[in-house]
């Protein structure tokens, strides 16, 4: 007969060293300075539904056991001690829309937000807009937050790539883990910072789609963002 109680035990060990891990890309947003107080969020895709960071808690406060576990409609898989995210609800259609996607990061960076108030997104002024997946870096139209409205402007600007920019909001990064897509998150918000910064002499030039393509033939040649296969 087999153990029932070590694999419930695997799977109580699996749970709290994924809480953990979450809690612990959670305090490093906001170390990076791409965050600030208890604003942002963070989902990890999980049976059956995700696990997202709680409404209100900053994260130097928050615990493993502060974590929210939900299923696609937002209702509690297990009994909850605090309330999920207000922006549950992007959380959960970016990664219902994207099976391709085990997590969701969502920060109000100085300079993407910046660019974002002005509805614009990241043209490929340099190579690096490559690294969220297509040439550019898309702005989704506005929405009021944890609206249904706004997450499906996200999932469109997210067609296709790892990043986009919400209009006078922040920014979404996505990842194959939580230290993925917060790597991504730095990426885009130097990106921005660079942007507004050449913008001071003028719309910058851009790239063509035939260097982009070059671009991206280059990093899957070099599995560049791909958690650390290989040297570069």
């Amino acid at each position: 007969m087999p153990d029932v109680t070590s694999g419930a035990d695997a799977l109580a060990a699996a749970d709290l060293a994924l809480r953990q891990e979450l809690v612990s890309v959670a305090r490093r947003l906001n170390a990076s300075g791409l965050n600030q107080g208890t604003s942002g969020n963070l989902s990890q895709r999980i049976p059956g539904g995700l696990l997202i960071t709680p409404s209100s808690l900053p994260y130097e406060q928050m615990e493993p056991t502060d974590l929210v576990a939900i299923d696609w409609s937002g209702m509690p898989l297990s009994e909850p001690s605090r309330r999920p995210s207000s922006e549950w609800r992007l959380h959960a259609d970016v990664l219902a829309a994207r099976p391709d996607v085990q997590a969701v990061l969502h920060c109000h960076p100085i300079h993407g937000t910046a660019l974002a108030c002005h509805d614009r997104g990241i043209p490929p002024f340099h190579y690096m807009t490559a690294v969220a997946g297509g040439d550019d870096i898309r702005c989704a139209a506005y929405a009021t937050f944890g609206t249904e409205q706004l997450s499906r402007m996200t999932v469109q600007a997210l067609h296709g790539r790892q990043a986009c920019l919400l209009a006078r909001h922040g920014l979404v990064s996505l990842g194959d883990s939580l230290d993925q897509a917060l790597r991504i998150a730095v990426e885009v918000e130097t990106l921005a910072r660079m942007y507004l910064q050449a913008l001071q002499l003028g719309e910058p030039p851009l790239l063509t789609a035939e260097q982009m393509q070059a671009v991206h033939a280059q990093f899957r040649g070099l599995h560049y963002g791909q958690a650390d296969q290989t040297s570069r």
